[in-house]
């Protein structure tokens, strides 16, 4: 199914110019509110900018499904048609929330193109570099300037362990494991946390990490940035070795340069995640 990623691209770039940036650092005391904890916030911004592109889509894409983050907070039941619809767009509207709400300048716009339970097309938007990663699957990822320019992204050569640069999200293990995992990654050479999986994708994408390490596999997080990495020739796999679906919400997930390096990760983080 063919599809024009670059309006979409315009359209996640009107948003975040009409919705997000407005607000950055200029929440006003109500506009932060807690979804399930004090570290899952959503904000005045995040809700005007999904209902922006919602709408834009309708007009541009109206055999679209729309599934949203916030939209499924309201309707659960979208994530189950993900994977049957002819064409589905997937959208984070601010990834990285609790960074934005701190005004820290590390947030990022995504959205994914899904058709019949496949990722075809993926977008990881900086409001404040304004600049694009871009996917489409058999096409390559590319960086797309603001003046046009794009640059082809490729993910950075594997090292040994002891050399590796990852990311890894340790807040949903019990403490046990959590305090496992964090023992494990004292063996690689810098371990990371930027709350925000955007900006995450785009660091794995162009070549500044060797791994990825994720629990919660909610489809707006992941979709846009692990095809991402795949076009930019990584390897990107649940615990059990699988290929990572858009359906899937557990499982867990890891990104690496090439096989290998997926295995010693995987071997890494074993003692946490069995």
């Amino acid at each position: 199914m063919t599809f024009d990623i670059d309006t979409l691209a315009t359209i996640l770039r009107d948003a975040a110019a009409a919705e997000v940036m407005p607000r950055f650092r200029r929440l006003g005391e109500g506009d932060i509110r807690e979804k399930t904890s004090a570290v899952d916030l959503v904000t005045e911004a995040d809700e005007a900018a999904e209902r922006f592109i919602r709408d834009a889509c309708a007009g541009a894409f109206p055999d679209a499904l729309f599934v949203g983050e916030e939209g499924v907070a309201a309707d659960p039941a979208l994530l189950a048609r993900i994977g049957s619809s002819d064409l589905t767009i997937v959208v984070d509207p601010i990834d990285g929330t609790a960074n934005f709400a701190a005004g820290a300048p590390l947030f990022g716009v995504m959205a994914a193109v899904v058709s019949r339970g496949e990722t075809i097309g993926g977008i990881i938007y900086d409001p404040l570099g304004d600049d694009f990663m871009i996917a489409e699957k058999g096409a390559g990822s590319f960086l797309v300037r603001p003046d046009g320019e794009r640059v082809r992204l490729s993910v950075r050569p594997a090292a040994p362990v002891e050399e590796m640069i990852g990311v890894a999200s340790s807040s949903f293990l019990p403490r046990e494991e959590r305090r496992r995992l964090l023992n494990e990654l004292a063996n690689i050479r810098i371990f990371a946390n930027y709350r925000t999986a955007a900006h995450e994708y785009r660091l794995m994408a162009s070549g500044h990490l060797h791994f990825q390490f994720y629990l919660k596999l909610m489809p707006w997080d992941h979709l846009a940035g692990t095809l991402l990495v795949q076009e930019a020739g990584g390897v990107v796999r649940r615990f059990d070795g699988s290929d990572y679906k858009p359906t899937d919400i557990d499982g867990g997930l890891i990104t690496a340069p090439d096989e290998a390096s997926w295995k010693a990760v995987r071997a890494l983080v074993a003692p946490a995640i069995g």
